[in-house]
């Protein structure tokens, strides 16, 4: 069940939006603003306030890389991994992540702190390799910059 927190936020967006069917992605992401993740009881709960199917919402949720549909850490790491990412290294970052955090990539920390997270593309080719945690954004990033970096996020 939407919170009336959450309710009252979606709600506050119909005004924005053409139809109520077109705040689907703006209103999982008022969800996962207040849960962390948007879960499938979510997605019916949005359903019956936008009027949109589970399945149609779970389409959307899945091709926007940025709706988690299952729980994440406090904090989650994507490192780009596009083309100009890869040349500059950022295999190298990312298993230099992966070794200091103890997960692969797709997993969370045990201690629940950090998910790290493949992306297609930061858009800071200029300044790769590029990782963002929550919405900060980190460029020119080395593995010997990133326990300076992790040790922000508690």
């Amino acid at each position: 069940m939407l919170s009336p927190e959450e309710q009252r936020e979606i709600e506050a967006e119909f005004p924005h939006y053409p139809t109520k069917q077109a705040l689907t992605i703006d209103a999982m992401k008022i969800v996962q603003k207040h849960r962390g993740w948007v879960s499938d009881e979510a997605l019916d709960d949005i359903g019956g306030l936008l009027g949109v199917s589970r399945s149609d919402l779970d389409s959307v949720a899945t091709f926007y890389n940025l709706i988690f549909r299952r729980p994440v850490g406090k904090h989650v790491i994507f490192v780009c991994d596009s083309v100009s990412c890869w040349i500059m290294g950022c295999s190298l970052l990312r298993d230099h992540l992966s070794k200091r955090l103890g997960a692969r990539f797709g997993e969370t920390t045990a201690d629940g702190r950090f998910t790290l997270l493949p992306i297609v593309c930061l858009g800071a080719c200029d300044r790769a390799p590029a990782m963002m945690i929550d919405d900060d954004l980190h460029v020119d990033v080395e593995p010997a910059k990133t326990d300076d970096i992790l040790d922000r996020y508690r």
